[in-house]
């Protein structure tokens, strides 16, 4: 069978349709789904044509929201909301209870959700809230459905795990380890923050596949650049580093390559359902193909992936097994 070649104009409805048939039946899970955001643009493309889609957010209100859309546009799809707080590990662990006690399979988990880029915080775990919402707690909660995704395996279907990343993965020259470790206000940057974030998601995706033997296969991407109605805070970041301008808007004028919402989630959706991919887990991808030669020296270094996966474990004090 062949299929289109996709560009970054191709949207996230247009790969959903054109891959109808392998998410015919799948259960897919997309953290962080407000009705602004990819997530939530990443879920209305599988919502038509899925088996089950659950959507994750801290806010019940929100959630209602985002279901109701769902709903309203697609009254026969199945959506089911799950409260899931980033921010902290036990609401992680609950989340993770309730989805292990469904009745479904998983086969597709997305990490979406992102922090907002901020000032330093230090959470409830001592570690810095950027790193820990981004890297840690999505690591955990894919360490505890790992189990429940690798049974819905089947001659046909290998499960998938994707960490949506960003180019902005390229703008630092690596990972701090020691600050990753031993946050410290004095030396934080909150763009550097974001950006060492999204370099933890590319070397998630490689480690992950590694380490299962390629019994999930799991891939990190770069959307886009999406105007989401970000925070006042992450606003000012983006005007530091001139993708938005002095006045708070989008700068058209910034050589990033803007995309709508649909368009934006489009490489989410062909990350988590491509046939094509199959058997390349690890892999980067940018606008709906594998883009491997934009991973940065750093995050394309297995020995990095390695060192990254063990300090997850011994900060979250758990080995992840298979």
């Amino acid at each position: 069978m062949s299929f289109p070649t996709f560009t970054a104009k191709t949207t996230a409805t247009e790969v959903a349709e054109t891959f109808a048939e392998q998410i015919k039946g799948k259960t897919v899970l997309v953290t962080g789904t407000s009705i602004n955001g990819l997530g939530f643009a990443t879920a209305r493309a599988f919502a038509k044509y899925a088996g089950l889609v659950v959507i994750t957010g801290r806010s019940s209100s929100k959630l209602k929201e985002s279901e109701e859309a769902l709903q309203a546009e697609f009254p026969q799809a199945n959506v089911r909301p799950l409260v899931l707080d980033l921010a902290s590990r036990a609401s992680v662990r609950k989340a993770a209870a309730e989805v292990n006690a469904y009745a479904e399979p998983l086969h597709i988990l997305i990490n979406n959700a992102i922090a907002p880029i901020g000032p330093f915080v230090l959470n409830e775990d001592n570690l810095e809230s950027q790193f820990s919402l981004d890297h840690v707690s999505p690591f955990l909660f894919t360490k505890l459905l790992a189990p429940k995704l690798l049974a819905s395996t089947t001659p046909n279907f290998v499960p998938r795990v994707i960490f949506v990343s960003s180019a902005g993965h390229l703008r630092v020259p690596g990972l701090d380890w020691d600050v990753l470790a031993h946050p410290d206000p004095a030396k934080h940057d909150a763009a550097v923050a974001y950006c060492q974030a999204k370099v933890a998601n590319v070397l998630a995706a490689k480690e992950l596949t590694k380490r299962s033997n390629g019994k999930i296969q799991s891939f990190s991407l770069h959307p886009g650049t999406i105007a989401t109605g970000e925070n006042p805070v992450t606003v000012e970041s983006l005007i530091a580093i001139g993708i938005y301008t002095a006045d708070g808007k989008p700068n058209l004028e910034a050589p990033v390559g803007w995309k709508s919402r649909d368009e934006g989630a489009a490489t989410t959706v062909a990350a988590a359902i491509d046939p094509r991919l199959e058997g390349k887990g690890g892999a980067y991808l940018v606008d709906s193909v594998i883009a491997d030669d934009q991973v940065s020296a750093f995050a394309s270094d297995s020995a990095n992936a390695t060192r990254l996966w063990d300090l997850t474990e011994e900060l979250i004090g758990e080995k992840f097994t298979f």
